[in-house]
């Protein structure tokens, strides 16, 4: 019987080989166990019901309808995974096939029983939900935020355990940090993770939507954006730690008027930074032939 060491990744905790027979998944501490060459039970439908804690609650309706159309046609290929509950199972992976399944009219379906206790139950959704490809960011950082709360794991081990690296696990959890509304333009798919990460160093909630909103919808690439949000912090930083004198302030306007467009001086009398705006090549020519003129 060939053995598997635990922590590989996703697919070697509750994998494609878990749904084809071929591994065991056993939580922290135990080894994973080659089980080919068995069977997978065939369990009426009616004996068979949904874990009351499943983590996820909403599946697309659009998806379990293509999957029950395949299921019509080709029956149930990758079995469920049970757990004996008195007369019973109960289902611990695989819902969006035990429902597509009954919508198909099958009486029954193939499940593999496992033993599992109440911690492993836990464990295995949540990580048969992170398989989920419909899963948005958000969703994900949720589910490993409480697969470290319910296990004590390091941000190491759970990075092991899903098969992810590390700073992967601390940008995403991160993201958890955002505000509300933020998160929602996320969870939409209008803010990019690319843009969101940028935004974690924000901490005005008012100015993170603010900011948020002008890069959702990819009116700004990311690189753009994290110039933005960078202007934005020095600024403040700028503001509040070296008030500008009034004769920086002047040369600031009289930029201004001189060039026809915005003028930012970020610093102070000593040392700082001096940013012009233009909106167009010939904006460009025009403020390039006022400098070389004077």
């Amino acid at each position: 019987m060939q053995r598997k060491s635990v922590g590989k990744g996703l697919s070697a905790l509750m994998g494609e080989a878990e749904i084809e027979y071929g591994i065991k998944f056993e939580p922290k501490g135990v080894e994973v166990v080659d089980l080919k060459g068995g069977a997978a039970l065939e369990i009426e439908l009616d004996n068979i019901f949904a874990n009351p804690n499943q983590p996820r609650k909403t599946f697309d309706e659009n998806a379990l309808m293509e999957l029950t159309n395949s299921i019509r046609v080709h029956g149930v290929i990758s079995p469920v995974v049970v757990v004996k509950s008195d007369n019973r199972f109960m289902l611990i992976a695989g819902e969006r096939r035990y429902r597509a399944a009954k919508k198909a009219g099958l009486r029954r379906i193939p499940a593999i029983v496992r033993d599992y206790t109440e911690k492993q139950i836990k464990e295995l959704s949540l990580i048969d939900n992170l398989q989920r490809e419909d899963l948005n960011i958000i969703e994900t950082a949720s589910y490993i935020k409480e697969l470290m709360a319910a296990y004590d794991y390091t941000q190491e081990e759970i990075a092991e355990r899903i098969g992810k690296s590390r700073p992967y696990v601390t940008n995403i959890l991160r993201l958890l940090t955002l505000t509300p509304e933020v998160k929602v333009l996320i969870a939409e798919d209008r803010l990019s993770v690319g843009h969101a990460r940028c935004l974690v160093v924000v901490t005005d909630k008012v100015d993170q939507i603010r900011l948020a909103l002008i890069g959702c919808d990819d009116k700004k690439s990311v690189r753009e954006f994290e110039q933005l949000v960078k202007l934005h912090v020095h600024g403040k930083k700028e503001k509040i730690q070296t008030p500008q004198s009034l004769e920086l302030r002047d040369l600031c306007e009289t930029m201004k008027k001189t060039l026809k467009t915005k003028v930012t001086i970020l610093g102070n009398d000593n040392k700082g930074r001096i940013f012009i705006d233009y909106f167009s090549r010939d904006d460009l020519e025009r403020i390039r032939e006022i400098l070389l003129n004077n």
